[in-house]
């Protein structure tokens, strides 16, 4: 758009390729539009304004760039508008900010779900909170060595954070940058950390969990992934 670009326009060319996906290959999808922490708050709020007409495509808004010096309490006015008009919330917290943060994005923006997270490790409350209050983190672990979160895989807390009950699943984060797709991530922790075939399991389920499809698809895909499971052993 700083381009000069409708966002009709390129929108559109989004949901087309989004129709054909679903069309020849069966992926549904769900679109969400996130605020950019580097720009001034006032465009955020020129954004919300101008996507609030294509809700029954983009159903969610959050919040991402760089952690540092921007907490989300920064941004309750604004997700309290987006709340306001219906949209769900998700937000970056806890990669390269603290635990903190975390906690902001919960009580403050009111998110459905923490983007990356891993930092929350640190706190045994906050972890305690998410595990009782079912709040997933969409953690992505090539990420977190490139950004240098952590030193080396066998130091990330996915283990830990997944056996004391919460919900985290493995995604790609901006693949041709930071180093791999959603399979690469998987080889990853595979080769670095002691997780088991029931670990990889409710790992999978807990990505259909976090997602923002209907209940019903949900629970066939629990189906297909307990089938699969089955007829694996």
């Amino acid at each position: 758009m700083a381009r000069g670009l409708a966002f009709e326009t390129f929108f559109r060319g989004i949901k087309n390729a989004l129709v054909d996906a679903q069309q020849k290959y069966g992926i549904t999808s769900r679109l969400i539009m996130c605020f950019q922490r580097h720009l001034p708050l006032s465009s955020a709020f020129e954004a919300l304004k101008i996507i609030t007409p294509y809700q029954s495509d983009i159903v969610a808004v959050g919040l991402e760039s760089t952690e540092c010096n921007n907490p989300p309490s920064k941004y309750a006015a604004l997700f309290q508008a987006a709340r306001d008009l219906g949209f769900l919330t998700v937000a970056h917290a806890g990669e390269e900010g603290p635990p903190a943060y975390v906690w902001e994005a919960l009580d403050l923006l009111k998110v459905k779900r923490i983007d990356h997270g891993v930092r929350s490790i640190e706190d045994d409350a906050l972890i305690e909170r998410l595990a009782h209050d079912h709040i997933p983190l969409t953690v992505c672990p090539l990420s977190n060595i490139k950004l240098c979160v952590f030193k080396d895989m066998r130091d990330h807390p996915l283990k830990k954070l997944l056996d004391r009950g919460v919900c985290v699943t493995v995604n790609s984060d901006d693949p041709s940058y930071f180093g791999g797709y959603v399979m690469d991530n998987y080889r990853a922790l595979v080769d670095a950390l002691p997780l088991t075939q029931a670990d990889f399991v409710q790992i999978i389920k807990n990505g259909f969990k976090a997602s923002f499809m209907s209940d019903e698809d949900k629970t066939a895909w629990y189906q297909k992934i307990d089938a699969i499971v089955a007829a694996a052993v």
